[in-house]
C-alpha cells in the first residue's frame, strides 16, 4: 500500500475506492474510544472533516494534552512520525497531526477492505 502524501490524495483514494464513509466511521469509533467529543456526520464535506479534525486537535494539544496523547495511542499513529514535526507552531503542528490521524485511518479502512 502507498501512503498518500496530501490531504487531497487521501480524499481521492477513499472516493476512488468508495470507502470515504467507512473512514468517517472509524474516526467517529476511534474518537470514541478516546472519550472525545467529536462525532462526525457520514456524509461531511472531506474540507470540514479536516477543519473540525485540526480544530479539535489544536485545542486537545492545547487544553488537554493527556486525551490527545491517549487519541494517538488508540488510533495507532506513529510516535516516530509525530516527534520528527516541528512543536514550535502549535497550529501547524496540530494540521499536521490531523493528517497523520487520517492517513492512520485510512491505513485500517484500506486493509479492512481489502482483506
Amino acid at each position: 500500500m502507498h501512503l498518500p502524501t496530501t490531504f487531497e490524495t487521501l480524499i481521492e483514494e477513499a472516493n476512488q475506492f468508495n470507502l470515504y464513509r467507512k473512514l468517517v466511521k472509524q474516526l467517529n469509533k476511534d474518537f470514541l474510544l478516546a472519550n472525545i467529543d467529536l462525532d462526525f456526520h457520514e456524509d461531511v464535506l472531506p474540507t470540514s472533516l479536516k477543519l473540525l479534525l485540526h480544530e479539535t486537535v489544536y485545542k486537545l494539544i492545547q487544553e488537554k494534552f493527556t486525551e490527545y496523547l491517549n487519541l494517538l495511542y488508540i488510533i495507532d499513529v506513529s510516535e516516530k512520525q509525530v516527534k520528527a514535526l516541528d512543536g514550535n507552531d502549535t497550529l501547524k503542528l496540530s494540521e499536521e497531526v490531523s493528517f497523520l490521524i487520517l492517513r492512520r485511518e485510512w491505513q485500517k479502512v484500506w486493509y479492512k477492505n481489502k482483506f
